[in-house]
């Protein structure tokens, strides 16, 4: 026993000085970081063939379900196939005069993924990502969109909806793809699409406007708590979660929610006309095939088989803006995993120990 509380004692003691010394190797890198900290850009735009990557996955595939020697003559007809179509492609461009580095038989598909949260957190790589796909995109090629939100605040996802309507500007065309759900500020985005697709039992609507908070005034007014409000301008404040709310104030307040539906509506109905805006703009929300036959998408599908039919006359690029984090933050991180390293192995040599004593 008193072995065991020595070994424990002494291993205690090392981990201690350890992470003692990191934490104050990362203090003071860190302070070094804080003062030596330049502005611009954050991070960088991470671009990826997804045709390779679908062609990677179907020659796993063929790898394990046929045998050597078929899998081998199929590489052989796939690589003499590619060949007859490059060179079938080359002799067609030079026929009509064209440039051989062009391609007129394949198109570009950039694909982004928006998964938005309530405040639309992901509005600003959206907008890095749009603004790098602007310095190539033509109206010859294509975007798609994988969205998934449930809504949130009205002004971030105005903001988002703003991005998106930077292609439709540039007479580029844009596909949304709608795996999950896009309701409220998120169908906001969708409409934008000039094709807007669906999976059957995604969730799509809620074109509705909705504000809650609670009031603590009975409560603190029963304990003598006075709380007061002072404002200038007559709505400055209409409604508090603290102060008594007046019948004036919640009026003005579902005036604003009003107005703000009203825009709302304005604004899904001028880009999806084809709606009964009067019909859908009621906060309802409807699956993939009710929502295509209330018009609210265009056609029943998933993200996966569009792009899969699409990939076989296109190539396909996800474009994806990863934020660089600070060195502070991969200090932090590396301080973390390695606290939680050496506490595995304290808590593994603490039970070895107990075994070894009884």
């Amino acid at each position: 026993m008193l072995s065991f509380l020595s070994d424990y004692g002494l291993f205690l003691a090392k981990t201690l000085t350890i992470v003692l010394a990191l934490l104050l190797l990362v203090g003071g890198i860190a302070f070094i970081a804080s003062r030596n900290r330049h502005g611009g850009s954050s991070g960088e735009i991470s671009v990826t063939s997804l045709n390779e990557r679908l062609e990677d996955m179907q020659h796993s595939i063929e790898s394990v379900v046929l045998d050597k020697e078929s899998y081998k003559a199929l590489l052989k007809d796939e690589q003499k196939k590619d060949k007859a179509e490059a060179k079938a492609r080359k002799k067609a461009l030079k026929k009509k005069g064209g440039d051989e580095s062009e391609d007129e038989n394949r198109r570009r598909i950039f694909v982004l993924d928006f998964d938005g949260d309530i405040r639309a957190s992901e509005v600003e790589p959206l907008r890095e990502e749009i603004s790098a796909i602007l310095t190539l995109a033509t109206p010859d090629d294509e975007v798609v969109v994988r969205l998934e939100s449930a809504g949130g605040l009205v002004h971030t996802y105005g903001l988002a909806a703003s991005q998106l309507e930077r292609f439709r500007a540039q007479q580029i065309p844009l596909t949304i793809c709608v795996d999950r759900v896009a309701a409220s500020g998120g169908y906001m985005m969708a409409c934008l699409a000039d094709r807007l697709l669906a999976a059957p039992f995604a969730v799509l609507g809620s074109i509705g406007v909705v504000a809650q908070m609670p009031n603590f005034h009975k409560l603190l007014k029963k304990h003598d708590i006075d709380y007061e409000v002072l404002t200038a301008g007559e709505f400055k404040r209409t409604l508090t979660m603290f102060g008594e709310n007046t019948d004036k104030g919640r009026e003005k307040f579902v005036e604003e929610l009003e107005d703000t539906h009203e825009l709302f509506k304005e604004f899904v109905a001028s880009y999806r006309p084809q709606l009964d805006i009067r019909k859908v703009a009621t906060g309802e929300i409807w699956f993939g095939k009710r929502a295509l036959e209330e018009k609210l998408i265009d056609e029943v599908c998933t993200s996966d088989d569009y792009l899969m039919k699409a990939s076989k006359d296109a190539d396909i690029f996800s474009v994806r803006y990863e934020e660089k984090k600070s060195l502070q933050e991969r200090l932090s991180d590396f301080a973390v995993s390695t606290g939680d390293r050496l506490m595995l192995r304290w808590w593994d040599r603490l039970y070895k120990s107990r075994l070894l004593s009884r």
